[in-house]
């Protein structure tokens, strides 16, 4: 089961950071070269302990659909959410922040399992887990931009 760790260090209190990652407005922002957006459950404004979001998005040219859950939320230093359907066979994606001298640590950390398998675990060292490592950084350094950039 692959495992991604992504730090970034962002020039914003923990509340900032905390409040900018469980937001689904923001999330639909740092992640618009996927196209990703929210279609069911919570669709906008902060994610809670117990909210599902479903978000659609286009990933390897496919439109796909995943549905997360919030299962842990520990304000405003940590949050978890799992897949509880969609395209993995299963995830578990925490995010954690600390606090630090100007600013904040966040880390990502995305557990995942592919789905087919021996055939998804080919998939994961040839292509998926590059592209997962890519797309967390990617969205990680949007993120950091909109919360050090606000007035």
């Amino acid at each position: 089961m692959p495992v991604i760790e992504h730090q970034q260090f962002i020039k914003a209190p923990v509340e900032l950071c905390f409040d900018l990652a469980r937001n689904v407005d923001i999330h639909t922002q740092t992640t618009s070269t996927t196209k990703e957006r929210a279609v069911g459950g919570v669709t906008q404004g902060l994610l809670e302990e117990g909210d599902t979001v479903t978000w659609e998005a286009i990933h390897f040219g496919i439109k796909q659909r995943l549905t997360a859950k919030v299962t842990l939320m520990e304000k405003p230093y940590k949050f978890v959410d799992m897949m509880v359907k969609g395209a993995f066979h299963s995830f578990v994606h925490s995010h954690q922040f600390i606090e630090e001298a100007g600013g904040t640590i966040m880390i990502d950390k995305f557990q995942y399992k592919s789905p087919f398998g021996p055939i998804g675990v080919v998939a994961d060292k040839l292509f998926l887990e590059k592209y997962m490592r890519v797309f967390i950084a990617s969205r990680a350094k949007a993120l950091k931009n909109i919360a050090e950039n606000m007035d």
